[in-house]
C-alpha cells in the first residue's frame, strides 16, 4: 500500500461521447524539504485545476476542481484521480456547488480514485452538490490509505434547487463508498434511494428534509475532549449525529439548508484539524468569493 503509483487515465477515453462529457483529472502531490508542491497533472476533457496556492505555508498544497461547463447532464461522466506521496499534504475544493441536471434518460457519475501514501494527508472539502428535478446521480469513491495516511473528506447533497423552490419529484440518487487502509477495509458505505422512496419521508430517514451530508475523518481514534466539543456544537432545526469509530469518525447531517450543512462541517473541521494534522484550519480562499 505504501508503494503507489499515479491512477492513469483510460487511454480510450474522449470528449464529447455524442452530446456527453467524459472527463478525466488525474493529479500527484510530492513532498520536498521546501513543502507539498503539484508534481504531476493531467487532464482529458472539462475536468481542470487551474492553480495551486499555499494559503498555509508551503506544508499544505491547496487546489481547486474546476469543471467548466459548470453542470453535469444525464450520461456525463468525471472522474478525479488523485495520489498522495510519502509526507505530501493537500486539500482540494471546488468553486462552487456541483449542479446535476435532468437525466434525460441517462445517469451522471462522479468517480473519485485515491491512493495515500505513507505519512500523508488529503482533505477533500467540496461544495455541495444539487440534483435537479429528474436528476439520475451516482457518486463513486476508491480510496486506500497506508497504515499512517490521514483523510477528511465530506459531500453535501441539496435535493432540488431550494432557490428556487424546486421538489425533487423524479431520479434517484446512488452511492458507493469504499475506504480501506494498509488493504483492510475500514469504511464500505452504499445507498440507493429513488425520488419516491419512502425513506424520504420517513422519521428514521431524511424526515422530508431536502439535505443531508456526512463528514469523514480517518485518523484513528478521535480524542474524548474533541468528540465532546464536536457533539456540543448547536444545529437548529436539522438532525446531526456522531460516530466514532476505531479507523472512522462520521459526522451526519440532515437538514433544509446545504449552508447550514456546509457550516457545521466546517465548525467540526475548526476542532478537528489541530488533532489530525497537527495545524489549524485555514479556510480556502474559494470560500470567501
Amino acid at each position: 500500500m505504501d508503494d503507489l503509483t499515479i491512477p492513469t487515465p483510460n487511454a480510450t477515453t474522449e470528449m464529447p461521447v455524442g452530446k456527453q462529457w467524459h472527463a478525466e483529472l488525474t493529479l500527484a502531490f510530492s513532498h520536498r524539504s521546501t513543502g507539498t508542491y503539484l508534481s504531476h497533472r493531467l487532464h482529458q476533457g472539462p475536468l481542470v485545476v487551474q492553480k495551486t496556492l499555499h494559503p498555509e505555508g508551503p506544508a499544505v498544497c491547496h487546489a481547486v476542481i474546476v469543471h467548466p461547463p459548470g453542470g453535469v447532464a444525464g450520461g456525463d461522466v468525471l472522474r478525479l484521480n488523485v495520489t498522495l506521496h510519502p509526507h505530501a499534504r493537500a486539500l482540494l475544493t471546488t468553486p462552487g456547488a456541483g449542479k446535476w441536471y435532468k437525466a434525460h434518460g441517462g445517469q451522471a457519475t462522479q468517480q473519485l480514485r485515491f491512493a495515500l501514501a505513507q505519512g500523508s494527508m488529503l482533505e477533500w472539502l467540496p461544495q455541495e452538490n444539487i440534483l435537479f428535478n429528474a436528476a439520475q446521480v451516482a457518486f463513486q469513491a476508491e480510496i486506500s490509505l497506508a497504515h499512517d495516511a490521514k483523510l477528511a473528506m465530506w459531500d453535501i447533497v441539496c435535493l432540488g434547487r431550494q432557490a428556487q423552490q424546486e421538489v425533487w419529484a423524479s431520479g434517484h440518487y446512488a452511492l458507493q463508498q469504499r475506504i480501506s487502509r494498509a488493504g483492510q477495509w475500514i469504511w464500505h458505505e452504499r445507498a440507493m434511494m429513488r425520488a419516491d422512496d419512502g425513506l424520504r419521508a420517513s422519521v428514521i430517514g431524511l424526515a422530508q428534509a431536502p439535505v443531508f451530508g456526512t463528514f469523514l475523518v480517518c485518523a484513528g481514534r478521535v480524542p474524548e475532549e474533541m468528540l465532546a466539543a464536536c457533539r456540543a456544537i448547536e444545529v437548529v432545526g436539522a438532525k446531526v449525529g456522531i460516530t466514532a469509530l476505531p479507523e472512522v469518525l462520521a459526522i451526519r447531517y440532515v437538514g433544509a439548508a446545504s449552508q447550514q450543512a456546509r457550516n457545521y462541517f466546517e465548525q467540526c473541521w475548526q476542532l478537528l484539524r489541530p488533532w489530525y494534522d497537527e495545524r489549524d484550519a485555514q479556510r480556502p480562499r474559494i470560500w470567501n468569493t
